[in-house]
């Protein structure tokens, strides 16, 4: 059974039973009016204004109508009189004898009404023998006839049979259908408003999640679901879209790293394959007698030992690099001074810079101390990776590198700048300088050295920071590369 069909299965019970209820209230309702359960009979059979007497009633009037016709003189007969107002006395009642203007036999029954002047003027025709009469704020309906005592003197004469009726009687029997009708009619539009509301509310977003599952099932994970309210139907549809979204993410990031996979195995193969190649050919040439001195044998094995030991680097760099991706690499932080951190890194390339023929030049350093929390020996290795990337390409004399370190008054980070004056790097390159194996050259090979993962690795170590790495580059202007560092608070 459906969540639809139950709620209109539940709407309709509250629809019968509000109409029962009702209907049961009216029924007491009227019983308690009335007096009696068989009263209810005729509490809507005698229509007000129409036929305001009951069956027993009229009977009498009829014989009273019957006297007035063909003896009027018995109704003068006060024991005549009396006994008929007996009887109309004991089905609640009253009888009220007119002649001419004045009142000859008044029901004692009703003392507290008096009839004098609010009886209805003389109708011979006796066109309208029933209506009612307010008296005193009083209520009856009543039957009347209107007929000559004597008609050669012109002496005129009524009867009239009353029964008194309770305002609030005749206010609930008149408006208790059209209130019952009003009630039915607001239970029923309440119902399907608050139907329709759920079903907008409830059953159209529970539609929405299980077309959404279908698709998932189907691999199909695009279909977007959008929450029309905060309640808690909303928030299931929203966490139900956002477990969908983080799924779509999950699925596309191991696409991604069965692609980087795959790129990876092709990279380690076709950088390995070159000095292996070479090791294999050294090899062999010792093994076929071409190296026949020393100093050729030395020399073939000095290119061996070179090759294995690029090979160990780029393993370990490879190793490296997998352990920070992976976030299995430990950091160790301390609160460093970052320019002398750098300063002394200047300082352990030193050589490396006289051999190579470079300038180091500072550019900006703060004149107050500026500390930050890193990992010491990771940083150096990011600043090492970074200048011997510059080191490798730069070919132009003079070979100059600046080294600035801008950290504002009051601003949270500090960026480290190095600017050589190489060649730069080409603008399709430039975004993709810091992927793993990447190389600018159009050709990869191992003229200008490396594995490839410097520039990698130093991302995943600044990224580890909580900082940033970007590079600016201008083909045959030089490259700038800049990194960021969160700066210790009660250091600023």
């Amino acid at each position: 059974m459906s969540i639809r069909f139950r709620l209109l299965l539940s709407f309709a019970s509250v629809v019968i039973v509000s109409v029962l209820l009702i209907v049961l209230s009216a029924y007491l309702l009227s019983v308690a009016v009335t007096g009696d359960f068989k009263s209810l009979r005729s509490f809507y059979t005698i229509h007000y204004g129409l036929h305001p007497l009951s069956e027993e009633e009229e009977r009498i009037f009829l014989e009273l109508k019957y006297l007035a016709k063909h003896d009027p003189a018995k109704l003068t007969d006060p024991k005549l009189l009396k006994d008929y107002d007996l009887q109309l006395k004991m089905v609640q009642a009253g009888l009220v004898v007119r002649r001419s203007e004045a009142l000859i036999y008044s029901t004692p029954n009703m003392p507290q009404a008096d009839f004098t002047g609010v009886l209805p003027a003389y109708d011979l025709g006796n066109y309208s023998i029933r209506n009612t009469l307010n008296v005193n704020s009083r209520f009856f309906g009543y039957a009347k006839f209107d007929f000559y005592f004597d008609e050669a003197a012109g002496v005129k004469g009524s009867i009239f049979v009353l029964r008194e009726r309770s305002p609030f009687a005749e206010m609930v029997r008149t408006l208790l259908p059209v209130l019952i009708g009003v009630i039915l009619l607001i239970v029923l539009i309440t119902s399907f408003i608050l139907y329709r509301y759920v079903t907008r509310k409830i059953v159209k977003p529970l539609e929405g999640l299980r077309q959404s599952a279908e698709r998932i099932k189907a691999g199909d994970l695009t279909y977007e679901l959008q929450a029309e309210s905060r309640d808690e139907v909303g928030q299931l549809v929203m966490s139900f879209d956002e477990m969908r979204r983080q799924l779509h993410a999950s699925i596309r990031l191991q696409l991604h790293y069965e692609e980087n996979r795959k790129q990876l195995l092709s990279n380690i193969s076709h950088d390995l394959r070159t000095p292996i190649t070479t090791i294999k050919g050294y090899a062999e040439g010792i093994r076929d007698g071409v190296a026949r001195t020393p100093e050729k044998l030395a020399q073939y094995a000095g290119a061996i030992h070179t090759r294995a030991a690029d090979m160990e680097r780029m393993v370990e760099e490879l190793f490296f690099y997998s352990k920070l991706d992976l976030k299995k690499e430990p950091f160790s932080f301390e609160e460093t001074e970052l320019a002398a951190l750098l300063q002394q890194i200047t300082r352990e390339h030193a050589i490396d810079f006289e051999r190579h023929g470079i300038e180091v030049v500072w550019e900006e350093i703060p004149q107050r101390p500026v500390t930050v929390l890193a990992d010491r020996e990771k940083l150096k290795r990011v600043v090492h990776n970074l200048l011997h990337n510059s080191m490798k390409y730069m070919i132009r004399e003079p070979k100059v590198i600046m080294i600035g370190v801008h950290a504002p008054e009051g601003a949270d980070e500090v960026t480290v700048r190095l600017t050589d004056n190489g060649p730069g790097i080409p603008a399709d390159a430039l975004p993709h300088i810091f992927e793993r194996f990447y190389r600018a050259e159009s050709s990869r090979t191992w003229a200008a050295g490396g594995s490839g993962l410097g520039l990698a690795i130093a991302r995943q170590i600044v990224e580890g920071h909580g900082g940033t790495i970007r590079a600016d580059s201008e083909p045959g202007r030089g490259t700038s590369m800049f990194f960021t560092l969160q700066i210790v608070k009660e250091h600023r």
